[in-house]
């Protein structure tokens, strides 16, 4: 086949979770032999980095793409505050990039249109108008439960109000986007099951998302310290892990200090708000972007994701539990993936359970060894990437059928 990749961002640099899901897709379509070319919305949040693309990466998939400034302003978002256009949507809009596809669409035939999330959706009526292929489209998230949610957690009320506004601008949007579209793919069933009740008709499945298992090799090389250390990776321009590591910070970091007062906490990603590193905690250590999160995640013991907000499914815990770490998270973190607490993770939802877990794992290092061995062998059958790639082609051969 050859398939035509719309992407919301550029796959590379693998800077969070959204990015490792569009190249988890790329590379399983290219290691089944398929022919895909990627085209992308470069951002100021995500700028096209060339280097940072893999050997070969650009010239397999004839890389394009088009910037567009998404910078929020607040005159252009006060305009659909009381409508039900998404001013979230919307800035991802560029006339250059619908002159590039029409271009694109003109001279090549593609037999699947594949759209990156619903942030890509004003480019359908383009793709529609020179192309008679399936658009799939794939939904990282349900993204107006996260707005949602956020408004929730939020005790100033001019923010909670707009939280509140976004999530029902972005619910309008994902109730219409099935009748735009052939088909779609979650990446969770929580989000397969919302789509579905939406739309019975339109053909859709959870692909969930996959890793290359041979990447992930290094853990046997990581041998636990003596004095265990607490971590968290995580891109921190996604409001939810800011809201929740704060949480953690202000809720459960100081409750575990006067237990285990040796203990340290870890905390990298990119772009790391400077409210966090004002904190001056001797305990906290901000690591801030580092270059290679494998390498990361295996100098430390203990990952926390503390996530209070959210859909779809945390790459990042998919990736700690294949490098056998021991991940600490809430209900809404797990969401999305079929584990057994207490078996693949633990699962803490109130600051006092946070500390009970974390005292147990410190407390009991061969435990924290079961529960890595679990949680690898739950990502080698749950979440292989070598299996999920046929499941891929498989979908994608009944749209065409279709």
């Amino acid at each position: 086949m050859k398939i035509l990749q719309l992407c919301h961002k550029p796959p590379h640099p693998l800077v969070d979770g959204g990015c490792v899901a569009i190249h988890n897709v790329t590379d399983m379509l290219l290691s089944s032999g398929q022919e895909v070319k990627v085209v992308a919305i470069e951002t100021p949040k995500h700028p096209v980095k060339m280097k940072a693309f893999p050997e070969g990466y650009l010239q397999k998939t004839c890389f394009e793409s088009v910037f567009v400034d998404t910078t929020p302003h607040i005159k252009d978002a006060f305009k659909t505050l009381f409508t039900q256009a998404s001013y979230h949507i919307s800035r991802f809009y560029s006339k250059q990039m619908v002159s590039l596809l029409a271009q694109i669409l003109k001279r090549e035939t593609f037999d699947i249109i594949h759209i990156e999330s619903i942030y890509m959706m004003s480019y359908i009526p383009v793709v529609r108008k020179y192309s008679k292929a399936p658009v799939v489209m794939r939904m990282h998230n349900i993204e107006h439960e996260i707005w949602e949610r956020l408004a929730q957690n939020e005790h100033n009320l001019l923010r909670k109000l707009l939280y509140r506004m976004n999530a029902r601008q972005l619910e309008h949007v994902e109730r219409k986007i099935l009748q735009s579209v052939d088909g779609y793919l979650t990446i969770s069933t929580p989000d397969y099951e919302f789509f579905h009740a939406l739309s019975p008709d339109t053909v859709g499945e959870v692909l969930t998302f996959g890793i290359d298992l041979e990447k992930y090799d290094d853990e046997d090389d990581y041998i636990p310290s003596d004095e265990p250390s607490i971590f968290h990776l995580g891109s921190m321009n996604w409001t939810p892990n800011v809201e929740g590591i704060e949480w953690f910070l202000d809720e459960v970091w100081p409750e575990i200090l006067k237990e285990h007062p040796e203990l340290t906490f870890t905390i990298a990603g990119h772009h790391i708000p400077e409210s966090l590193y004002e904190r001056k905690d001797p305990h906290v250590i901000m690591a801030g972007s580092v270059p290679d999160a494998n390498e990361f995640m295996l100098q430390h013991d203990i990952m926390v994701v503390p996530l209070l907000s959210g859909s779809g499914i945390r790459i990042k815990i998919i990736e700690g539990m294949a490098l056998g770490k021991v991940v600490i998270t809430t209900s809404v973190g797990a969401q999305g993936l079929d584990v057994e607490n207490g078996k693949h993770l633990f699962i803490a939802d109130t600051p006092e359970e946070f500390v009970s877990v974390i005292s147990k794992c410190v407390a009991t290092p061969d435990l924290c060894s079961i529960i890595g061995e679990n949680a690898r062998e739950f990502i080698s059958v749950h979440h292989n990437s070598a299996l999920l790639k046929d499941q891929l082609m498989d979908f994608y051969n009944r749209m065409l059928k279709k």
